[in-house]
């Protein structure tokens, strides 16, 4: 995910110049006109990096810095005080205050970029040791509904935990993802109570509640069936701490995003080592998913994490050919599972993923074809 940076000033031409200096370089932008709105902001965002403005009516920028160094869940975001204030006694209040760096107004663009890049790598380097490895992201997305996404997602999840990955599975369709159904688990906690928490209180302890141990291995982190929950993607902060901490207790995150390209899943993008979209056999399906690879191409998703797979709903004489859908796409398809309604059925009757209850079917196989191309990836950089 793109790095977060909260600005503070109070003066709006500022607020928007420097937010498109730094979204033109890729980061993710949160804005504040004052100091209590910022600490507000850095409590419910926890971004990554603070700009702050030293003079506004309400807190100063001193106060501010004070504020989040005593503030345990906030008190490690770098801070770059950003300011008119050019006499030394003004840079020795700052760096006293708690900032990390120190700009003057006005600042060339290319001067702020590199303090920026500094501090966060400074920042980076020195969280290094005690911050575990982010897991490896393997994303499923569907050219549209109902196509076997979630399916594909449960699993390849068995097979990388089959391959001894330590695997988490998070379901980013609340209130209608299938998931938790699939696999025969009922969350005891709602998605309701975790994502309406404040961003500082998704720890891990906090998580933990909420994460089921499939029989097969897999941790899981389900929605229930809940149409009321379907609102709760425009949490966008929430999922991505969420996201974030959950990235620190696997190797492997398997975030299944459903259909189309909201804010969230466009958050997320950056950080997926491989994408696997879905469709079935059909013209549809497949002139849908040439459009999303079409739309993915324009937000930087790079043509070597991406897979297309086929999945079979129904046997027909009428699907489209690997080749013909390979043609219509514009992309090798890297798989498809033949159709297999009653398998599936029994999967779903027992809570099993199809490729452990019946590991020596052609189904199986074939959703193994899949796996092993996602998990090649997995050790090696991504394209």
């Amino acid at each position: 995910m793109p790095e977060k940076i909260l600005i503070v000033d109070d003066d709006m031409d500022t607020l928007k110049l420097v937010g498109l200096i730094l979204q033109r370089h890729g980061y993710s932008i949160v804005a504040a006109n004052g100091g209590v709105g910022a600490l507000g902001k850095a409590s419910s965002d926890m971004p990554d990096l603070i700009l702050l403005d030293v003079m506004m009516p309400d807190l100063d920028g001193y106060e501010v810095a004070r504020r989040l160094r005593n503030d345990s869940t906030l008190a490690h975001i770098p801070i770059i005080m950003f300011t008119a204030k050019t006499m030394l006694d003004d840079k020795v209040a700052g760096f006293e205050a708690g900032a990390d760096d120190y700009l003057t107004k006005p600042t060339h663009p290319s001067e702020l970029i590199a303090h920026v890049k500094a501090l966060l790598a400074r920042t980076q380097s020195t969280r290094a040791a005690a911050t575990p490895q982010a897991a490896f992201v393997a994303g499923f997305i569907g050219a549209k509904g109902g196509v076997g996404t979630t399916t594909l997602a449960v699993n390849f999840a068995a097979a990388a935990a089959q391959a001894g990955h330590e695997v988490m599975l998070v379901d980013l369709n609340p209130g209608s993802g299938g998931m938790g159904l699939m696999l025969g688990i009922t969350p005891t906690l709602t998605l309701t109570s975790l994502l309406n928490k404040s961003v500082a209180e998704l720890t891990q302890r906090t998580l933990s509640g909420y994460i089921i141990t499939h029989a097969c291995g897999i941790r899981i982190l389900a929605g229930r069936p809940m149409p009321s929950e379907a609102g709760l993607l425009a949490n966008v902060p929430q999922w991505e701490a969420v996201l974030k901490v959950v990235g620190t207790m696997c190797k492997v995150l398997v975030v299944d995003l459903g259909t189309g390209l909201p804010e969230l899943t466009r958050r997320i993008l950056p950080s997926v080592g491989s994408l696997v979209v879905v469709a079935d056999p059909t013209r549809l399906a497949l002139t849908q998913a040439k459009t999303l690879l079409s739309e993915l191409a324009t937000v930087g998703q790079a043509a070597a994490r991406l897979e297309v797979a086929m999945v079979n709903r129904a046997p027909s004489s009428t699907q489209i050919s690997i080749q013909q859908a390979e043609q219509l796409v514009g992309h090798k398809v890297a798989g498809v599972v033949s159709a297999a309604a009653e398998l599936a059925y029994q999967a779903a009757e027992v809570g099993t993923p199809m490729a452990l209850l019946r590991p020596e079917s052609l189904t199986a196989d074939q959703l193994r074809v899949i796996s092993n191309l996602v998990l090649q990836k997995v050790h090696s950089p991504k394209g």
